[in-house]
């Protein structure tokens, strides 16, 4: 099952209320455009994007005489595409070995996002190493030692309680010696009230420039779409200090949130790089922004 049918599966909520509205499309109609603003809005689309985006579908449709609903979904969807053009969507992880940190909040799925991540990886060929750099939360690199079984990864691990940036430091150069192609580091699910741990994400972003200068590096940060709006703040607080150059969405399935993507694009400027949308290991899905439009209005 390709990109498109499993987001369209997993949007069916957020799909199912803006394809009710597109449908009914009759010409110029005022009450029919803040429909579909408001529905943006319920979806987590953000008030800043539903009104451009409206604005902009406004003018469109007048300007460029389109009639239909054929004609009005097809202007959509390229304006929410354009939405989502905001940065490099590839994982860039050129050198060897490369680093991707994993950053976010308690609960969002980090430590699957890296399991599904690794074995991804694995599957074209790379050899990765983990580190499980979250040693405050219990049995945490317990999980990551089930995942990278399963993935046939290699893990670099400490008792719990151990500074993580040991684990860090540790982790690059077993990767170095090992001849591994990428490093992804698993890291505590820091708050963004507590100085403290995102003082230790600093830290840790200090170790890896520090023993791997030349190497590329991509700090992920995993947000729960289910928590919506809120997953926005963590972002623009994690984004301070973490040097974010990419975002992983999760929990898409089953959520009418799905507009969530748009809203972070707009604020962060910022790419989605990954989306997840179930919870098979290949649920976990490189970030396509024009089938995901469709998908959604589908």
């Amino acid at each position: 099952m390709g990109f498109f049918d499993k987001v369209k599966i997993g949007l069916e909520k957020t799909r199912r209320q803006m394809g009710g509205i597109i449908s009914e499309f009759t010409g110029e109609n005022e009450v029919y455009y803040d429909e579909i603003e408001d529905m943006l809005i319920v979806a987590d689309a953000g008030t800043k994007t539903a009104y451009r985006a409206v604005t902009n579908l406004r003018d469109n449709v007048r300007d460029k005489n389109l009639r239909g609903e054929k004609e009005v979904k097809a202007e959509l969807v390229n304006l929410l595409t354009d939405f989502l053009s905001v940065g490099d969507f590839e994982l860039n992880i050129g050198t060897k070995p490369s680093v991707i940190l994993v950053v976010g909040v308690n609960g969002v799925g980090k430590t699957t996002t890296i399991g599904k991540l690794a074995t991804k990886l694995v599957s074209e060929g790379k050899k990765v190493l983990l580190a499980a750099g979250d040693t405050f939360r219990a049995a945490a690199a317990d999980q990551l030692s089930v995942w990278a079984e399963r993935s046939g990864a290699s893990i670099v691990k400490h008792n719990e309680g151990s500074d993580p940036a040991a684990v860090v430091f540790d982790a690059l150069h077993a990767a170095c010696a090992r001849n591994c192609d990428v490093v992804i580091i698993d890291t505590a699910g820091r708050l963004h009230n507590k100085q403290n741990l995102m003082n230790e994400l600093s830290k840790i972003r200090r170790i890896i420039s520090r023993e791997l200068p030349e190497s590329d590096v991509e700090t992920l940060m995993v947000i729960d779409a289910t928590t919506g709006q809120n997953g926005l703040i963590q972002s623009k607080l994690f984004a301070e200090t973490a040097e974010i150059s990419g975002l992983v969405l999760t929990k898409l399935d089953g959520t009418a949130k799905g507009g969530i993507v748009f809203a972070i694009a707009e604020e962060l400027k910022l790419p989605v790089k990954f989306i997840g949308v179930g919870e098979q290991v290949d649920d976990l899905m490189p970030f396509e922004p024009r089938a995901f439009s469709e998908a959604l209005i589908s």
